[in-house]
């Protein structure tokens, strides 16, 4: 019997080391594929064994101003993610606590539209934003990721608020306290762990999204997407600058995902009261 746990045990832990590493890959991949000259990254059969060099990160760094696509990046995570928060909760919170017979379905609404695909509204969106002057502006962008993340946003924290004894917020209307003191002093400390969950996958989510960062932007607030894709052209795609660009990019939303996934397994698994 121990002996079959323990091959049970061993097969679960090859499996996930298998799913890892396959995941893994394309990122093992394109790394060394950014420090391969450009012969040498489309080379067939793929060469394994090579000197490094640093060439590609140089010509990327003289090409463009990595440091205003990076800026652009951090604007539009940070300040669509606060916004987002800042309209989610309140909605979490009415969901949550006063809970009506449609609740549900809006819900369920609320998350049908991001089976939408993007493409199928870039004409409309791209006439209202070229309209009211928001075309190729951080503010612009920062409105379109706080719509496009926020049924996630509401959803998570709708899950996190469900989790808090009602008790609790009974204790404080009969103490006199307002909802918004509710929220202040008891929702925000018992669900830290969840909105700083909801918080981070948020910023990730943006940070990854180019398909809007592409259409909507030309040069002024350009992020870190459009910045990769700008190293595609008509001749060609230069592979070993774009996964120099490419690992420029994703660089600091991987060590940031590293410095917190703590914090984002424990919102996530945990919930927001134990």
């Amino acid at each position: 019997m121990l002996e079959q746990s323990f091959r049970r045990q061993a097969l679960i832990t090859t499996l996930g080391w298998g799913a890892t590493l396959l995941m893994f890959f394309p990122i093992l991949w394109m790394t060394l594929a950014a420090f391969k000259t450009e012969t040498q990254a489309i080379a067939s059969p793929p060469i394994l064994w090579f000197t490094p060099t640093l060439e590609n990160f140089i010509a990327v760094l003289r090409r463009a101003d990595y440091l205003h696509f990076f800026t652009n990046s951090v604007l539009v995570s940070v300040g669509s993610t606060a916004l987002g928060i800042l309209i989610g909760l309140p909605a979490a919170y009415a969901l949550a606590f006063h809970p009506g017979p449609k609740t549900r379905d809006l819900l369920v609404w609320m998350l049908s539209t991001k089976m939408m695909p993007a493409v199928g509204v870039l004409v409309p969106m791209y006439l209202m934003f070229q309209k009211t002057g928001m075309l190729d502006t951080v503010t612009g962008l920062i409105a379109i990721y706080t719509l496009i993340n926020l049924p996630i946003i509401v959803w998570m924290l709708f899950t996190f608020l469900r989790e808090v004894p009602r008790e609790i917020l009974e204790a404080a209307r009969i103490d006199g306290a307002s909802p918004l003191l509710q929220i202040l002093y008891l929702l925000l400390p018992l669900t830290a762990p969840g909105i700083a969950s909801t918080a981070l996958l948020a910023i990730i989510l943006t940070w990854n999204e180019a398909f809007w960062s592409i259409n909507l932007t030309a040069w002024r607030a350009t992020p870190l997407p459009a910045f990769i894709a700008s190293f595609s052209s008509p001749e060609g795609l230069f592979w070993a600058k774009m996964s120099a660009a490419s690992l420029l990019a994703i660089g600091p939303i991987i060590a940031f995902g590293w410095l917190t996934q703590k914090q984002l397994v424990r919102g996530l698994t945990f919930g927001a009261v134990k």
